[in-house]
C-alpha cells in the first residue's frame, strides 16, 4: 500500500467516488422534477383526465425573467409544492427562453399557446380542468409562499366544482 500523507490512496479515492456519486444524485435528483413538467399539453389534457387531476400552466422567460425566477425558485421547485402537484397538478411549461436551445417545433407550439390564452405578461399561471376548461389565470408572481400559492389553486378549484 502507498501512503500519502496521513490517507493512502485507495481512501483518498474511495473518498473521491464517494463524492462524484453524491453529486451525481444530486444532478439526478434536480433532473427528475425538472422531467415532471411537460412541454405538451394536450398529452398534459390525456394524462390530467385519466388520472382526475388538473394542468398547471406556467408561461415563462425562464433564463431572463426576474419575477419567473423567483416564483421557479420560491414556489414551483419548493417540496411543499412538489408535493401537492404530485397528487393533484400536471405540470406544463411554456417557455420563452433567451439563451435557451428550443426546437423550432417547440417555439411554434408555444407560440400558439400564447396567443390561444392571451399571455400579455410572465409569468403567468394558468389553471385548467381535464377538458381543457380554464379555472384561473394569474399573472405577475407578488412573492407568494407556497401555502399561498396551493391556497389559490385550491380555492379556484373549488369554484370550477
Amino acid at each position: 500500500m502507498i501512503k500519502i500523507g496521513k490517507h493512502s490512496q485507495g481512501e483518498r479515492m474511495m473518498k473521491t467516488l464517494t463524492m462524484i456519486g453524491l453529486v451525481c444524485w444530486v444532478a439526478l435528483q434536480a433532473t427528475a422534477a425538472e422531467s415532471d413538467w411537460l412541454t405538451d399539453l394536450p398529452k398534459a389534457q390525456a394524462q390530467a383526465k385519466a388520472e382526475k387531476k388538473l394542468v398547471l400552466m406556467d408561461f415563462t422567460g425562464s433564463d431572463w425573467c426576474p419575477p419567473c425566477k423567483a416564483l421557479h425558485k420560491n414556489v414551483l421547485t419548493s417540496p411543499e409544492f412538489e408535493a401537492y402537484a404530485k397528487t393533484n397538478l400536471v405540470l406544463v411549461v411554456v417557455d420563452f427562453p433567451r439563451s435557451k436551445e428550443q426546437s423550432e417545433e417547440l417555439k411554434k407550439s408555444n407560440e400558439a399557446l400564447k396567443d390561444k390564452f392571451n399571455i400579455e405578461g410572465f409569468p403567468t399561471v394558468i389553471l385548467l380542468d381535464g377538458n381543457g376548461k380554464q379555472l384561473s389565470k394569474e399573472t405577475g408572481y407578488g412573492g407568494a409562499s407556497p401555502k399561498e400559492f396551493i391556497a389559490g389553486l385550491e380555492k379556484a378549484k373549488k369554484k370550477a366544482s
